[in-house]
């Protein structure tokens, strides 16, 4: 059951043999943990995830969300699951224990999480909200605020929103209609209305503390004369107890194609001219506020496509190794043949070579992520952390944006291992194929990602941040180069890794140009072949830990020792998945990048009227 949603084999090998993770245990913040309590840490959180979370997944699905005499009634096996969250403190993993967390490694918190993500992030994103707004609150609250809401949304007594989006303005912030108003008692009247607003409204917990983008009466327009504002939806008294009704009113829930379990609300604030707020950070500085949660945001969603992708392809694996049916190849026209499994069929095998290779590379990706958060924790000076979140900043559309991408993908991949009975609700890939669909809609739509990639993180420090991520990658291909079975493999990387420099330097002189609308035509496919590359990056140097595991396995044999077959065959499987991807997947990035670089402009210069309709 428990290898249903991600394969712990796997996660030790990213954690130990790629990341490194008992390293950070050296750290004076993270002392208290070592490897064995590491792996006492993720098999429990395995545990809740299938005894507890995992059953809820289709029942929350069947049941939905009811909207009933004006409250949102969550599915009603999602309470016992989000309690026991609750109790077994798994809301704020990697949150300091003096705000009411565990104060573990982004890196271990990661590994744990992705069981219960896998389970059904319609539950755990959720709990998550609370941790978006209580990092705000952290980074840029008074102590009054940080006394009053850390603890109750960091251990999930609470939960918390970003209300951003409106009907007017969904990626065009700037758009926003929502005002404020100074009141004589330090707080704000807040008037307006949200949309999309996940987790806006429920009843798994007493309270929810939104997080409103507003402007303060006579600020500039756009997004500079943005300010952010706490607003719980029952007023919080100074000494933390609850007073009254805030005048936040849920006006409706979103019917979606998934993950049925998640409210997705309407709101409406200050209908009756009676909704206060508390200013977060300085005024007109909201978004320099909001982006500090929706960063995190875009890195969990990143994990959470990635869960969802490994839950599908062990449910794909599972079943193409107990479905029954055809013939072997080679006894194809043999009558009396016995039908074999469909895992011996060469196009399935094709499918599952796909799935295996994205899941695990976009598991090493997102463990990356996490690595580079425990990096700036851990850094011994400011450069080291600057450089650090420079990558991280880098990475963090990429993570987000090709993870989901590709996750729908490997989905859309377990429907067709199962073939017929994939698309019923019989099978779980169904519902994992509609679930993970929001996840490149969700906190900024991919195409946002991607023109936040072109036009913002390319030039950071004059492209040097992009040029030390190249560089890193390869230290990785001179490593591979020292094995004749790598070699073949590091020089393709090498050859990619050059045509993406070129390529990124060609986009960035034309977004400079006055043809900057063809270089963002190209956005979203450099992000793609960014993203592939990124991940032959991380298959390789998977490949390149699992030969020097397998020469030194082959050193300490003796005549009392015996090989472990089951890591032999991890091993050489992660060997064959990095020559798959780089031999039959790198060379679509590599014709992908032609086209980008040839500048073709169709997309520009079609008519409007051409496009039909």
């Amino acid at each position: 059951m428990a290898q249903l949603i991600a394969d712990r084999r796997d996660i030790d090998f990213v954690l130990y043999n790629q990341l490194h993770a008992e390293k950070l245990c050296k750290h004076e913040s993270y002392s208290e943990f070592n490897p064995k309590a590491i792996a006492l840490i993720i098999d429990e959180s395995r545990h809740l995830a299938t005894r507890e979370i995992l059953p809820t997944l289709a029942k929350g699905d069947q049941q939905g969300i009811r909207f009933e005499n004006g409250v949102v009634r969550l599915p009603e096996c999602f309470h016992r699951a989000y309690q026991l969250m609750r109790k077994g403190e798994w809301i704020g993993m990697a949150v300091s224990s003096k705000y009411g967390g565990q104060g573990m490694p982004h890196l271990v918190a990661q590994a744990a999480s992705e069981y219960q993500l896998g389970a059904n992030h319609a539950l755990f994103l959720g709990g998550w909200g609370g941790i978006g707004a209580g990092n705000m609150i952290e980074a840029y609250g008074t102590e009054f605020q940080k006394r009053i809401y850390l603890e109750k949304l960091y251990t999930g007594g609470w939960t918390g929103t970003m209300a951003m989006t409106e009907p007017q303005a969904g990626s065009d912030v700037g758009a926003l209609t929502t005002t404020a108003k100074a009141l004589d008692n330090g707080t704000f009247a807040i008037t307006g209305n949200k949309v999309f607003i996940s987790g806006g409204d429920h009843d798994l917990t007493e309270n929810i503390i939104h997080m409103v983008l507003a402007r303060i009466e006579g600020a500039p327009a756009g997004t500079k004369g943005l300010s952010l504002f706490i607003v719980p939806k029952i007023w919080v008294n100074s000494d933390g107890s609850l007073g009254a009704e805030n005048d936040v009113i849920c006006t409706g829930i979103e019917d979606k194609l998934g993950i049925h379990g998640s409210p997705t609300c309407s709101l409406s604030f200050g209908g009756s001219g009676q909704c206060r707020g508390l200013l977060l950070g300085e005024e007109n500085k909201g978004m320099r506020v909001m982006f500090h949660m929706m960063n995190a945001a875009r890195l969990i969603i990143g994990a959470t496509a990635s869960a969802c992708a490994s839950a599908a392809y062990i449910h794909a694996v599972n079943y193409a190794r107990e479905r029954h049916q055809g013939r072997d190849l080679e006894k194809i026209f043999d009558p009396d043949a016995p039908q074999v499994p469909i895992i011996r069929q060469p196009d399935v095998r094709r499918m599952l070579m796909e799935m295996k290779a994205y899941t695990e590379g976009m598991r090493s990706l997102v463990y990356y992520g996490a690595w580079l958060l425990d990096g700036i924790h851990c850094a011994n000076d400011s450069d080291e952390k600057s450089e650090r979140q420079a990558t991280l900043d880098l990475l963090t559309p990429i993570i987000k944006a090709y993870c989901s991408d590709r996750a729908f993908e490997v989905c859309s991949q377990a429907v067709q291992v199962y073939g017929g009975y994939g698309y019923i609700r019989d099978y779980p890939v169904e519902q994992l194929l509609r679930d993970v669909r929001v996840t490149s809609i969700f906190e900024g739509t991919n195409g946002v990602q991607a023109m936040d990639l072109l036009g913002r993180k390319l030039r950071m420090q004059n492209g040097k941040v992009f040029e030390n991520l190249i560089s890193m990658a390869r230290e990785t291909v001179v490593r591979a180069r020292k094995d004749n079975e790598l070699k073949v493999m590091a020089d393709k990387l090498d050859i990619a890794l050059n045509r993406l420099t070129e390529v990124a330097g060609l986009l960035g002189q034309t977004v400079s140009s006055h043809a900057f609308r063809t270089a963002f035509a190209h956005a979203t496919p450099f992000l793609e072949v960014m993203g592939d590359i990124i991940l032959a990056w991380m298959l390789l140097w998977r490949a390149v830990e699992a030969k020097s595991l397998l020469e030194k396995q082959a050193k300490d044999i003796t005549g009392s020792q015996k090989v472990k077959s089951k890591d032999t065959a991890f091993y050489i499987g992660q060997i064959k998945t990095a020559q798959f991807f780089i031999g039959n997947l790198l060379p679509v990035a590599m014709g992908k990048m032609d086209a980008i670089a040839s500048g073709e402009n169709t997309v520009v210069e079609m008519p409007e009227p051409a496009f039909g309709a």
